[in-house]
């Protein structure tokens, strides 16, 4: 009797149907109806039983090999000796049981975590039991704590990682300064964000004659407080990021390394890992050196400060910028550093775009939050010189620091990369762009990173600028970790990694690792699950950054919960068949306008246009339109904005 063939492969339970992904099949395979008991990224074993006319294969699953997730969000509905949760992934198509036992202290219509214990074939709903009771939906600690959990964050630090942490010294060992190179006596200095708690990086400047300087980018040397296989590296990895939602930071690291020991605070000598280069006028690099070093910071600037330093060329920072509150005076050797490492990166920069590099310049919003965290007002962040100053340096660092790793062929590196733009995107991009008045060259893929340079510049300041960003940003690729190197599209450079934040970023803690390993010439110790690591900081990379879009998103509702009634202009920025997108320009809170809600004409869905069409009037509303809204709705628990157009 001949063996069943079988397949492994992942539950995507995204739209009505319920499909399996899997990488040795490259047709659309959906679930046989029967089995039910299953739910969206459960890991599965299953058999193809036949081939449908319309082309699609359909599915027996044969048994779970994993369930990707056990723990979700939902609303509790109590009845009298059970309960039902609601759970709010869309995905998830079934609703939770939950026998009496199991329901804790949750009282009806809370928002609460429950755990999947277990779903038998013959039953139509998973059991479950409420592991944590979040509180009433739409409260502010409510949603930010659910963001939380169904991101599977942890938050605290567990008492071992603690233990273990305050044992790590403060003080530097005159042993460990002797096998360092020494930079405590040359021009060094910090630029980070107004509110920034963590130092990852120093800039270091001297002058070696008139054309020449030697400009040092120093790193907090997190490596050596962070031992492979301690319990401080497995909680550091198991965390692989830092998350910054709009009230909170969780860190990767405990604060006393983060916030102390690593942090690179002025005037005091801290332990770094650093790229140092000799510069010439031009911005060209004749020299290179990496290696560990200790520095002693002279100054903290924020972007601020060293931005009135570019823009008035003086030592006077102003009241207006200053941190300490008031007006005070520079140390001249510091304004002729930040004004020559401004004008080198200036031409790094320039030099770095004619080859190609993608230059995006999305908005960004910020909240300025009242003593209870919730948003008075919404700003713009702003990318200054001193802002893009930093930048290139980085981007330097982490450059060379993989033009080494790809030299070495005895070992695995980490690279950071990023793969070519998604073609139908790009097509989908050109034709609203056209719409817009503007082209783009897809013949070749250095003319489409030129063509995309040229557009960005064209739409800078006009009102398209956001939505066509989003929509160029959607077309490409995502970045990654990888140990095999197909370089970065976006920056235009044939090798990349990330070197710069270790405190904030594991995969750097790595790359430290491995660049110390080359120095010492002790290759492939660390080539073991590599690429498995590599994998799973980009993946958690991807929850942290919806974490940070969902606190975002509810943030802007809850600062919109107050304007109801009130009129915005905004930008059409997605049709659907359910009805239109608008971004409100002032703040970029972004609502709907429903089919229904448009009252002047039946409407219907274009999808080749992008637009929903009236049918007795051939009124039109496609993407990039200007239009008045009113605010109809503000709904935290949907996390959701309703508008109707004026």
């Amino acid at each position: 009797m001949s063996k069943i063939k079988t397949y492994k492969g992942v539950i995507d339970h995204g739209g009505k149907e319920a499909y399996i992904l899997c990488d040795r099949i490259y047709k659309t395979v959906k679930i046989k109806k029967s089995n039910f008991n299953f739910i969206h990224e459960d890991e599965v074993e299953f058999e193809i039983l036949s081939r449908k006319r319309q082309g699609h294969l359909l599915a027996n699953i044969i048994s779970l090999v994993k369930r990707n997730k056990t723990q979700f969000v939902g609303i509790i509905q109590k009845n009298k000796n059970f309960a039902f949760v609601i759970i709010e992934n869309k995905k998830i198509k079934t609703d939770f049981f939950i026998p009496s036992d199991n329901i804790g202290e949750a009282n009806d219509g809370d928002k609460v975590l429950v755990e999947l214990l277990d779903w038998k074939k013959q039953d139509l709903s998973p059991i479950g039991k409420i592991v944590k009771v979040f509180g009433e939906p739409g409260d502010h600690q409510t949603e930010l704590d659910s963001i939380i959990a169904k991101n599977e964050i942890t938050i605290d630090f567990s008492q071992e990682v603690k233990a273990y942490t305050e044992l790590i010294s403060e003080k530097i060992d005159n042993k460990e300064i002797k096998q360092r190179r020494d930079f405590r006596e040359i021009t060094t200095f910090t630029i980070d964000p107004i509110d920034a708690k963590d130092f990852d990086d120093a800039l270091s400047f001297e002058k070696i004659d008139e054309n020449n300087f030697e400009i040092g980018i120093h790193i907090a040397d997190v490596s050596h407080y962070v031992k492979p296989s301690t319990i401080l590296d497995k909680e550091a990895y198991n965390r692989a990021t830092s998350i910054y939602l709009v009230d909170r930071v969780i860190p990767m690291l405990p604060e006393k390394l983060s916030n102390k020991v690593c942090s690179l605070r002025p005037n005091e000598d801290k332990l770094t890992f650093s790229a140092v280069f000799n510069f010439n006028k031009k911005g060209e690099i004749n020299n290179s050196w990496f290696g560990r070093t200790i520095i002693k910071s002279n100054k903290r600037f924020s972007y601020q400060e060293a931005q009135e330093i570019i823009e008035t060329k003086k030592n006077i920072i102003s009241k207006k910028n200053s941190l300490i509150g008031k007006e005070y005076k520079v140390d001249q050797s510091i304004v002729e550093a930040i004004i020559a490492l401004d004008d080198i990166a200036k031409k790094i920069r320039n030099e770095r775009e004619k080859n190609g590099s993608i230059n995006f310049n999305r908005t960004e919003v910020g909240f300025i939050l009242d003593k209870e965290k919730n948003p008075k007002e919404i700003y713009f962040k702003q990318s200054a010189d001193s802002n893009k100053l930093i930048e290139e340096f980085m981007l330097i660092a982490n450059k060379k620091v993989a033009e080494v790793f790809n030299e070495i062929k005895n070992q695995k590196h980490i690279y950071r990369v990023h793969d070519l733009p998604d073609n139908e995107k790009l097509k989908s991009l050109k034709y609203i762009v056209k719409s817009f008045g503007y082209n783009l060259d897809l013949t070749s893929s250095k003319g489409i990173s030129r063509s995309l340079n040229k557009l960005l510049s064209q739409i800078k300041g006009k009102e398209e600028q956001n939505l066509i960003e989003s929509l160029a940003l959607r077309s490409m690729s995502k970045a990654e970790y990888s140990t095999t190197n197909i370089g970065h599209y976006g920056l235009a450079f044939t090798n990349y990694t990330h070197f710069t934040s270790p405190i904030r970023r594991y995969p750097d803690v790595l790359v430290h690792r491995l660049l110390d390993q080359i120095q010492n010439k002790h290759f492939g110790k660390l080539d073991k699950n590599l690429q498995k690591k590599a994998l799973y900081c980009s993946e958690r990379e991807m929850v942290a950054a919806k974490a940070e879009r969902d606190s975002i998103k509810f943030m802007q509702i809850k600062f919109m919960k107050n304007k109801i009634g009130e009129t915005f202009s905004g930008i059409i920025s997605g049709v659907s068949d359910w009805g239109i997108y608008v971004e409100i320009e002032e703040n970029k809170c972004e609502g709907m306008v429903y089919i229904k809600d448009i009252e002047d004409d039946k409407y219907y869905y274009s999808e080749q246009q992008q637009a929903i069409l009236g049918t007795k009037t051939n009124k039109k509303y496609t993407l990039g339109d200007k239009i008045k809204i009113e605010v109809k709705k503000a709904d935290l628990v949907k996390k959701h904005l309703d508008f109707i157009i004026i």
